[in-house]
């Protein structure tokens, strides 16, 4: 079967590969979409952490059940699903509480362990959810909306607060589309103009910030001199993240969403002044998966807008670099096999 290997930062390449088989609890998946996420273009670029090479990557997957293990149940051959790629151990501390998302032995698909750049591989069926409704195409974004999710999950939004949310990549929009839902008034803030207007639609996000153009004093407009309740990071930036701790109000919360390859530092005065609470929010747990389903299916999210550039699998390669470029318009790319 076609595989693409990441063989080293900046390298890709295309090979062929032994078709897996499943065994007892797992489904053979003929992937049919990637999702191509910040965390594929890290890795690419040699600036994910927890990562070694040689990998294959996806992890935001969708595909089709194309084979089930011996005694497996639970799916159906033909099945239209949605991966859960956060390997978990099942007996950690994290795993005992519910919090899978954050297990001791974390292995994800395309990151610790190869993933979905591949037409078949094999997945524990407790990892795969039927999308019965929803098309390929929104069943492969379902995990990068998840992430946004259960970051806002975690972040105990209150209808009327004022969650500002800095970064609008795929996974800054999802929080802000979770984060509207919740009933928050979001501010969306970044550098490229283009992404704010698309913020402001898509979303809709009540206001946009340019990080460039006097943040703090827009801002304050905006809160009535209160700061955010919620200042919620998905740049992974560290730059970004060191300064996110200013646009908190007294009281409020900081959850770092986007990950970053580095230390970040902070004023302890300026944290404890305010008696902030600092939190960090990492993948996403089935509850959060399922609530994402759902606002599709209510026709809560629209994932056409979302979905901007696509390529065949046989084409992804010399197309992949062009999707790091902001100046392409890409939201979200999307790979067909």
């Amino acid at each position: 079967m076609k595989t693409i290997i990441c063989e080293q930062p900046l390298q890709f390449v295309m090979t062929e590969t032994e078709q897996p088989v499943p065994a007892k609890g797992e489904a053979l998946v003929r992937i049919r979409r990637v999702g191509i996420c910040g965390t594929d273009l890290h890795a690419y670029t040699g600036k994910q952490p927890y990562f070694v090479y040689p990998r294959i990557l996806g992890h935001e997957l969708a595909g089709e059940v194309a084979g089930l293990g011996p005694g497996t149940t639970g799916l159906s051959l033909g099945d239209v699903v949605t991966v859960m790629p956060y390997m978990e151990c099942g007996h950690c501390i994290a795993c005992r509480k519910g919090k899978t998302n954050c297990c001791t032995q974390m292995s994800v698909l395309g990151v610790h362990q190869d993933g979905g750049m591949r037409e078949y591989m094999v997945v524990p069926v407790d990892h795969l959810i039927a999308t019965s409704g929803l098309s390929l195409d929104q069943s492969a974004i379902i995990e990068c909306y998840s992430i946004g999710a259960h970051s806002v999950r975690r972040a105990q939004i209150e209808p009327g607060e004022f969650v500002l949310v800095i970064g609008a990549g795929p996974i800054g929009l999802g929080v802000m589309k979770y984060a509207k839902l919740a009933g928050a008034q979001v501010i969306a803030m970044d550098i490229n103009e283009d992404r704010l207007q698309f913020c402001a639609n898509w979303v809709p996000a009540d206001y946009t910030v340019n990080a460039l153009q006097n943040p703090m004093q827009l801002i304050e407009e905006i809160t009535g001199g209160d700061l955010p309740t919620v200042v919620m990071d998905a740049t992974g930036n560290a730059k970004s993240m060191e300064n996110a701790i200013q646009y908190v109000s007294h009281g409020g919360r900081l959850v770092y969403v986007g990950l970053v390859k580095a230390d970040i530092t902070f004023s302890d005065p300026e944290f404890h002044k305010r008696e902030m609470t600092m939190m960090s929010s990492r993948n996403a747990t089935r509850i959060d998966f399922e609530r994402v389903i759902a606002s599709i299916l209510e026709g809560q999210v629209d994932t056409d807008a979302f979905i901007t550039h696509r390529a065949a699998f046989d084409e992804m390669i010399t197309s992949y670099e062009s999707w790091m470029k902001p100046e392409t318009g890409v939201i979200k790319a999307i790979v067909n096999i």
